[in-house]
């Protein structure tokens, strides 16, 4: 995956652009980074304290764990003056998105969007033509303005906390020229 410059408005010109890329073994400890806050600050508005800390304790806070999870997973990254500031992990034989997680305080500004956009693109250059993910309350809203259709909801258990996430799929087509 190339580098790519995503510019957004005004704001850009002031602010340091992101940059869109295959995640390196340098990443993961950011990427730790980014999941912990992700969930523990970003998750605020739709779970609780105690599912918000259940969730974050799945995954470790440790680079080690991330940099082995780059070898399961196709993992592109979102950074930012050379720092990791969003992730998306995707397996691409079944077309699912693992994760998908972008530092708080940038939520919002289209670094999640840009991410799948990107995770589509790789899906089709590689025959598949529907991609899943199970999703969170927080990006449920984003995906189904975003064309992904809304199969139903679940609730999982993590460390003691049911958490509810809803399951979203999207039919991949490639644009004839």
């Amino acid at each position: 995956m190339s580098q790519i410059t995503e510019p957004h408005g005004q704001a850009a010109r002031r602010a340091p652009p992101i940059l869109y890329r295959a995640a390196l073994a340098r990443d993961a400890a950011d990427q730790a980074e980014v999941f912990h806050h992700a969930v523990m600050q970003g998750a605020m508005s739709h779970y609780t304290a105690i599912e918000r800390q259940a969730w974050a304790s799945v995954l470790p806070r440790d680079a080690t764990a991330w940099a082995a999870r780059q070898a399961l997973y196709t993992t592109l990254v979102a950074t930012c003056r050379g720092r990791c500031v969003g992730f998306l992990e995707l397996d691409i034989p079944r077309g699912y998105i693992e994760t998908l997680y972008v530092w708080p305080s940038l939520a919002g500004r289209g670094i999640g969007s840009t991410l799948l956009i990107h995770a589509e693109r790789l899906l089709i250059e590689h025959g598949v033509g529907t991609a899943r993910i199970d999703a969170s309350l927080i990006v449920a809203d984003s995906l189904t303005r975003s064309g992904w259709r809304e199969l139903g909801e679940e609730w999982v258990e993590r460390a003691g906390a049911s958490l509810c996430r809803k399951h979203f799929e999207k039919r991949l087509s490639v644009l004839e020229t």
